[in-house]
């Protein structure tokens, strides 16, 4: 019964790392990483835009048209990106593709489990590398985040194409919400992996699925 009480445990940390693979796959398509303040530009937009991983978007409270919000998304040859967001974006894309990786390798441990097909090196390897591609999708939000702290707080600009009309930087600018929710969608992933950190497996581990006699 220990052992399916472990299993069991390992179900909740499949679903902990479900939660927070979902909410890094929200993160990575918001735009409010950063709030840029435009206050005093020489031609609209002026109001506030929105700067993420993979567009900006500019919100003009006062504006007369029908779509306040206008969005522009960024491409992989788009040469004015600095490099924090372009390393941002490769550690939120590992990030997505380990903690996937890392998800199956977890369901393929839990039905050895539950199945009673245990092997003892294989089973417990499968959670092994799960809880190791959690840990280090988690790290690898974690250091998007500091990197966009990073920007904000030394108020770094970005050249944007003149059709964005959007200013080099803003009079100000602040972290967006959506930081704090790859925050948490990091803190799931590190819980995830640290779960995965109790499964043992007994010495005498090999099992058989039991048959009923008919």
């Amino acid at each position: 019964m220990a052992l399916f009480d472990k299993a069991n445990c390992q179900a909740a940390s499949l679903a902990i790392n479900i939660l927070g693979w979902l909410l890094t796959m929200v993160c990575m398509g918001q735009a409010n990483w950063r709030v840029w303040y435009i206050e005093s530009s020489p031609e609209p937009p002026w109001g506030l835009a929105y700067v993420g991983m993979w567009k900006v978007c500019t919100y003009q409270p006062n504006s007369l048209q029908t779509r306040p919000i206008a969005c522009h998304r960024y491409t992989y040859t788009d040469t004015y990106l600095p490099m924090d967001i372009r390393i941002s974006q490769n550690f939120l894309l590992a990030a997505s593709l380990l903690g996937l990786l890392g998800k199956w390798l977890m369901v393929m441990g839990l039905r050895r489990v539950y199945t009673g097909q245990l092997q003892k090196d294989t089973t417990y390897n499968l959670f092994l590398i799960s809880r190791i591609l959690s840990i280090v999708a988690g790290s690898f939000i974690f250091i998007a985040v500091l990197s966009n702290y990073h920007a904000v707080k030394n108020e770094e600009g970005i050249h944007f194409p003149p059709s964005f009309h959007i200013p080099f930087s803003p009079e100000r600018q602040e972290i967006g919400s959506t930081v704090y929710l790859a925050v948490l969608a990091a803190c799931l992933m590190l819980l995830s992996g640290l779960f995965t950190i109790s499964f043992q497996l007994p010495r005498n581990s090999q099992m058989y699925p039991q048959v009923s006699q008919v």
